[in-house]
């Protein structure tokens, strides 16, 4: 019985991770590949398994996952007597836009002529459609991806918005937003949960070692972490772990419906997963590996992230502790592998929580921004107005843009600096950023000073110019 149960969860987990899935979902959602025909050859060596630990074979033979392509590629046969130029964009809607391999007919100038015909076709109906490419290039390679046909516009842009909320840009908004305008102490611990979370989840990576979803048959619609492992998902981790910690921290803190809060985190959790299959990046087993991933990781650890909170703010030796913690995580994050963007993302996350509890400590010991008493619980969302917007707006437009400016000035100090410390040639930066010197030295002095100026200085500069 034992025996009958594993073998089924592991064709299950087989099954979950097959990258036909994420092109299917792909093709649903309205995107299609450019894919040209491949070679008997190639198809037998994609056949092969994979060597990179995954339990997936890959096959490119798009008839596996719609049985209607052999129905097509046969109507296009049997229309072969038509004009040649109706053959061309019937042969482009059939094939190339439904990311399926060309018909062994087609000659390879015809393939030339079929891929330069579909955006003159799209325009023919009215501008529905639209040829791109990736919005960011890799940030290991400087690869900048293969063109792809976004059918959808609206779900093009929610799902990139979906992703964003798991990239660096959202983050310098958010984790500020919440310290300057909502609720210090549900900063402090968000930022905990967010570093823990990423730690955990890219380690993990460096550890298993799965390789992204194959293209064909995925379109990557999203070329920048191209590179990393993919196994598990910590776009996932993150976009669970932070809407359902926030909620649980707030709730009963702050007096709102409770089914607002809830409703709140599923949306935010179930658009940053399902983005993640969008963009081809993830296979679906690594989207739920990862948002249950990072429930066990909140299991764990959200009970304990007031006495975490409450040791960093008065600890004794809290200040020492913060540094060897943050700082040691991160050299170990970089002996897992050798260098790829996941490391230095680990060390980014260590380095900005690091950042930040220091400048908390040294708040709570100069007596600057107490959290209110317990006396004032639940706290009241006051009524918005035009005076409290203005004046919340303009502490995010105000402290974002010093943090900024602060992350690009130590940027252009850092690097040149630290790769004449470690004797390394200064010319491509790319290349130099893959010494683990550098790169610890990078990411821990430019967003260690910029967590801490968001936490300790930017509040000192609202103070000045009466923004508090």
């Amino acid at each position: 019985m034992a025996t009958d149960l594993i073998k089924g969860f592991v064709r299950l987990c087989l099954n979950l991770q097959d990258p036909h899935h994420v092109a299917r979902f792909q093709q649903l959602c309205g995107v299609r590949g450019t894919f040209p025909r491949k070679s008997a050859r190639t198809e037998e060596k994609e056949l092969e398994p994979s060597p990179n630990g995954s339990c997936v074979k890959q096959c490119t033979r798009e008839s596996i996952d719609d049985g209607s392509v052999g129905q097509n590629i046969s109507d296009l046969r049997q229309r072969k007597h038509t004009s040649s130029e109706t053959t061309k964009q019937e042969e482009c809607s059939n094939g190339l836009l439904n990311g399926a391999a060309m018909p062994e007919t087609a000659e390879p100038e015809e393939q030339n002529t079929q891929s330069e015909s579909c955006p003159n076709t799209d325009s023919e109906q009215g501008g529905s459609k639209g040829i791109v490419k990736p919005l960011r290039k890799n940030s290991l390679t400087g690869d900048v991806g293969q063109e792809f046909i976004i059918e959808n516009k609206f779900l093009f842009c929610l799902f990139t918005f979906g992703t964003e909320l798991g990239n660096e840009m959202f983050f310098i908004v958010f984790f500020p937003f919440l310290m300057w305008n909502v609720d210090a102490y549900v900063s402090r611990q968000i930022i905990v949960v967010w570093v823990l979370v990423l730690f955990l989840g890219q380690s993990t990576k460096d550890l298993i070692r799965w390789k992204r979803p194959a293209s064909p048959p995925v379109v990557k619609v999203e070329m920048f972490y191209n590179s990393e492992y993919s196994m598990p998902s910590t776009h996932a981790m993150t976009g669970t772990a932070l809407p359902f910690s926030l909620f649980m921290l707030t709730y009963g803190r702050w007096q709102y419906p409770f089914l607002f809060g809830l409703s709140l985190a599923v949306c935010w959790s179930f658009l940053v997963c399902i983005s993640r299959i969008y963009m081809g990046m993830h296979s679906v087993l690594e989207v739920i590996t990862g948002f249950l991933y990072s429930v066990l990781i909140l299991a764990v650890f959200q009970p304990l992230l007031d006495s975490i909170d409450q040791y960093y703010l008065a600890g004794s030796n809290a200040a020492l502790v913060i540094v060897a913690v943050h700082v040691g995580l991160g050299m170990l994050a970089f002996s897992l592998d050798t260098w790829s963007t996941s490391r230095g993302d680990t060390a980014q996350a260590l380095s900005t929580g690091g950042g930040a509890a220091l400048a908390s400590h040294l708040n709570h010991q100069l007596g600057l921004q107490p959290d209110p008493p317990l006396s004032q619980l639940p706290l009241v969302i006051p009524a918005v107005d035009g005076a409290l917007l203005g004046r919340s707006l303009a502490r995010l437009l105000v402290g974002v843009a010093v943090l900024l400016a602060t992350r690009a000035a130590m940027k252009a100090l850092t690097i040149p600096l630290a790769c004449r410390v470690f004797g390394v040639p200064p010319g491509d930066v790319r290349r130099a950023r893959q010494n683990a010197a550098v790169e610890l030295s990078y990411r821990y002095l430019v967003y260690g000073t910029v967590a801490f100026s968001c936490v300790f200085l930017v509040p000192l500069l609202f103070d000045y110019l009466s923004l508090s």
